[in-house]
């Protein structure tokens, strides 16, 4: 790697070996589904070789009212969280600070009992800990407007489904363990650590893990899948409690440029401009199957299952894509094979699920130079 890694600028596709049109066309599905009120706010960020070469927003901020979204606003990410999360960690493994084959429980004493023993730091990145996604009393939390400190102790005595490293489960209580460790190893709260760590050095400006500096009315609305009460409304998505609360599996605020970065960053090798954020062998285990024989591949944090049905980046990347998505509607991902990225973000997965799929993979057949 040359002292200089590629730093986004802005070019047009054909410059990238891409199409212009056909790129304007998974844009247009967005504003279909937006016209169509299926969701109600998108934008779509493409970036290759170093270039942004597409970005533009759909709909508004607030349903019906409100400014128009372009592409710069900033949405909630929800699981795409989960990933930078790891990333800190990794800074940290980068360091000799954490190692990722030691139990968990060296870094949380109170993580005892069970199988807890058997727990391995990697096993909290690649969902196989046996770790919930979510505790019993998520709403009762949630409902009581409880920190996160709160969770972590939920975190630290529910029961594992399993004992680690034999089966894999989707778990957002895991990557939870995985920040608090983050915080006790470098005395510094998540939110704070991944600003200095990540996105100051990065300048990824419009990034927080919960709120920031921004204010909630300078970002977009997240459409939910059941009918607010005012009960519902005082911790929901669209609260002030949850939107700063700042979970590590699903807190985090960004914009696809922002992303866009991030993804080029890894792409690099970890380092953006002159900027060495992760190492080369880190970025490199975050990006490969960590799961070996259990058939469920997953990198640390990052999803790396290729082209299954199950990824939102579509069916026309190629093996070595990476990436995550997000249960507000969200997907992130990059395909090193083609020097690709595209970030896609809307605010309700209730009809994204296949519309993710179906951009992503409009964006991959824009590409007409490999």
């Amino acid at each position: 790697m040359a002292d200089n890694a590629l730093e986004l600028s802005s070019g047009s596709p054909e410059e990238v070996g891409m199409s212009s049109t056909q790129l304007e066309r998974a844009s247009g599905l967005l504003a279909s589904a937006v016209e169509a009120q299926q969701i109600s706010a998108a934008s779509l960020t493409v970036a290759r070789r170093g270039k942004v070469v597409f970005a533009a927003g759909h709909g508004r901020r607030r349903p019906d009212e409100g400014e128009a979204v372009d592409a710069d606003s900033v949405f909630l990410l929800a699981s795409i969280t989960k990933p930078v999360t790891a990333c800190a960690l990794m800074i940290l493994v980068d360091r000799g600070l954490i190692s990722l084959d030691d139990p968990a429980v060296d870094y949380l004493p109170e993580y005892v009992g069970g199988d807890r023993s058997k727990v391995l730091v990697r096993h909290l990145l690649s969902h196989i800990s046996g770790m919930p996604d979510m505790l019993s009393e998520n709403v009762s939390l949630r409902r009581a407007h409880q920190p996160v400190g709160e969770f972590v102790k939920g975190a630290l005595q529910t029961p594992l489904l399993y004992e680690p490293a034999t089966n894999f489960r989707y778990q957002s209580k895991g990557i939870l363990l995985a920040a608090e460790i983050v915080e006790r190893v470098s005395g510094m709260r998540l939110r704070d650590f991944e600003r200095d760590e990540i996105f100051a050095p990065l300048g990824m400006q419009h990034s927080a893990l919960g709120l920031g500096e921004l204010a909630i009315e300078d970002t977009v609305w997240c459409g939910t899948a059941i009918e607010e009460d005012e009960e519902t409304v005082s911790w929901g998505w669209n609260s002030p409690y949850w939107r700063d609360f700042g979970a590590p599996w699903g807190g985090m605020h960004s914009t696809g440029r922002d992303l866009a970065i991030l993804l080029q960053t890894m792409l690099n090798g970890g380092i953006y401009g002159d900027r060495r954020i992760f190492s080369r062998a880190g970025v490199a285990a975050m990006t490969r199957d960590q799961n070996g024989t259990l058939n469920a591949p997953w990198g640390l944090g990052w999803g790396v299952f290729g082209a299954k049905a199950w990824g939102y980046w579509g069916q026309l990347v190629t093996p070595r894509v990476f990436g995550h998505t997000g249960a507000t509607g969200t997907v992130a991902w990059a395909d090193p094979g083609r020097e690709l990225s595209c970030v896609v973000l809307t605010n309700q997965m209730v009809a994204a699920g296949s519309l993710l799929r179906r951009v992503s993979n409009g964006v991959s057949a824009a590409v007409e130079e490999e």
